[in-house]
């Protein structure tokens, strides 16, 4: 009985080992690109045999969670309030039945300490989708990245897409007052005529 038991636990066993195994599957690549950069920051390794800046990059940027999920999730599914700074992409090349591009927002200056963001849903390996959502990163995020080649002070940069929406407000009243402008400019010539 104690046989039959354990031939039929095994095969349970090793079906829960398999997709645990497969999930923790790593990047092989990741670029950094965004403003103050002369040219991308490229990283490349196996998982196991990272350099320490990429591992930190991943492990600390919240990769795993991001793509994945996790228990408990340190992921939040608002924008953090803080300012976030200049936001750079990180484009994940990630090996597995298919090898595919994951992307990841990285905003290293913002106050409080870096966040990143990775969109919910960005499919990858034919049928599995990200998780998503915002992580306040390791505080020596940072310091990994300048040291890796990302300008020691945030650079001038446009806002993000997910930042303020004042630049948008702005160009909203911007252009009304130009409609209402050219409106009545339109009713004084009419006028006069």
């Amino acid at each position: 009985m104690m046989r039959r038991s354990l031939a039929l636990a095994l095969p349970l066993v090793l079906a829960l080992l398999i997709p645990a195994t497969a999930a923790a599957k790593g990047p092989s690549e990741a670029t950094i690109t965004g403003p103050g950069l002369s040219s991308p920051i490229k990283f490349s390794g196996v998982e196991g045999n990272y350099s320490q800046a990429f591992g930190d990059l991943i492990e600390q940027g919240g990769f795993f969670p991001q793509t994945f999920g996790q228990s408990p999730d340190p992921l939040k599914r608002s924008r953090p309030t803080a300012s976030l700074g200049p936001r750079y992409e990180v484009a994940y090349v990630v090996p597995g039945p298919t090898t595919d591009t994951l992307r990841q927002e990285l905003y290293p200056y913002a106050s409080g300490g870096p966040v990143t963001y990775m969109k919910p849903g960005q499919t990858f390996w034919g049928n599995q989708r990200t998780h998503g959502g915002w992580l306040s990163a390791g505080a020596g995020l940072k310091s990994t990245l300048i040291a890796a080649g990302l300008p020691g002070t945030a650079p001038e940069a446009p806002a993000s897409r997910h930042g303020s929406s004042s630049g948008r407000t702005a160009m909203m009243l911007g252009g009304g007052l130009g409609f209402v402008l050219a409106l009545g400019a339109l009713l004084l010539y009419r006028r006069r005529k």
